[in-house]
């Protein structure tokens, strides 16, 4: 991933298929189209995990 204008964060290749042809998809905020496999899907940040916390690397 990289950063855009903004503060947005653009994905450089699409989660399912490898394919760099990533578009936003509609007006909600996170959601972007692919249009190498054609799947609509959303990306969340969630947060940060504090040292310690389930999950976290050690």
């Amino acid at each position: 991933m990289t950063v855009s204008g903004g503060g947005h964060t653009a994905l450089m290749h699409c989660p399912y298929c490898g394919d760099e042809d990533l578009f936003p998809h509609g007006e909600t905020h996170g959601a972007w189209e692919c249009r190498g496999c054609r799947r609509a899907f959303s990306v969340k940040f969630l947060g940060l995990l504090t040292p310690g916390s389930p999950g976290a690397p050690r």
